[in-house]
């Protein structure tokens, strides 16, 4: 059976933005993410495995922590500048160009707003978001609005890493591997803090992504789950609200998740063009299969169970 995938973790960035990941960090890094750019901002690469076949389909977004200054913000009118960039890349590429609309996740009334814009006028699929900004997480009251749009039009949220400070600097010296630990645990703060503030008990038809960096949080969940009542019940919340993506392949890895929250809660996803850029359809079968998924659970992991989360389809 040939593999029909979508990914789901793709970036892109229209080139009329001016991405500033290039700005930061050390020289290393610099070079790193001006190379990079170069393939966020290219939509024929973007296109390229979908045309060689390698998939069927990517789900785009733009996270809004490409386009930041110095100080971390982003004018308020570029939420709705990515939004109209990404409507019109996938009005290109039907079927093949999926997108997720960035907004002001703490941005309140107005950031709801934006969502809805971006998902009835818009067409698009999806909400991307990050996990955090200074000292708020998506428990804040400011990103409930933001939330309770999601949940009431039921689109998926992405939940996406950041470089939080000042841990990330902390991590700077141990190179890529301390940065993945930073960004995996914030990752993971905000899954634990929508769970233990009752925002995914409140908002039962909130569907959240996670990348596989969070994978503490989701293991210690599963862990504790068997301990308590209160577990029991943050367990059953989490299998049924929160999905994963297969980010960095490890069938270890895919392989605990679905022991923790069921095959239907996994969807495949790359990180491209940041972590993986080469084609990933034999990558993720060698490690559907190394994580003991049968053939029908492969397919729902590498296209089916994304299906069913996306709107405007």
């Amino acid at each position: 059976m040939t593999l029909e995938i979508i990914d789901f973790h793709t970036h892109y960035a229209h080139p009329d933005l001016v991405l500033t990941t290039d700005r930061r960090g050390n020289s290393e890094n610099r070079r790193r993410w001006a190379r990079l750019n170069r393939l966020v901002q290219d939509e024929e690469a973007l296109l390229a495995h979908v045309r060689s076949g390698d998939l069927v389909g990517r789900v785009v977004s733009t996270p809004a922590e490409f386009l930041a200054d110095e100080n971390g913000e982003v004018p308020p009118d570029r939420y709705r500048q990515i939004n109209e960039h990404l409507s019109a890349l996938c009005g290109r590429h039907p079927g093949q160009i999926h997108a997720l609309a960035s907004v002001d996740a703490f941005g309140g009334d107005h950031g709801a707003r934006e969502l809805e814009h971006a998902i009835r006028n818009l067409g698009l699929h999806g909400l991307f978001v990050p996990s955090a900004r200074g000292d708020l997480l998506l428990d804040a009251p400011e990103a409930r609005p933001v939330l309770e749009t999601a949940a009431a039009l039921g689109v998926p949220v992405f939940v996406h890493p950041i470089n939080l400070q000042p841990l990330t600097d902390r991590m700077e010296p141990y190179g890529r591997l301390g940065t993945l630990f930073a960004r995996g645990t914030i990752n993971s703060a905000t899954l634990i803090a929508l769970l233990e503030a009752g925002i995914l008990r409140d908002l039962p038809d909130l569907r959240i992504v996670l990348t596989g960096l969070a994978v503490a949080s989701i293991l210690l969940t599963a862990a504790f789950g068997a301990e308590q009542a209160d577990d029991l019940d943050r367990l059953a919340i989490l299998r049924r609200q929160v999905h994963v993506e297969t980010m960095g392949f490890d069938p270890v890895l895919i392989r605990a998740f679905v022991d923790t929250l069921g095959p239907s809660q996994i969807i495949a996803g790359s990180d491209w063009p940041i972590v993986s850029e080469a084609p990933i359809r034999e990558r993720l079968r060698a490690s559907l299969t190394a994580a003991g998924l049968d053939e029908s659970q492969q397919q729902a992991v590498a296209r089916d169970n994304l299906l069913g989360l996306l709107v405007n389809l």
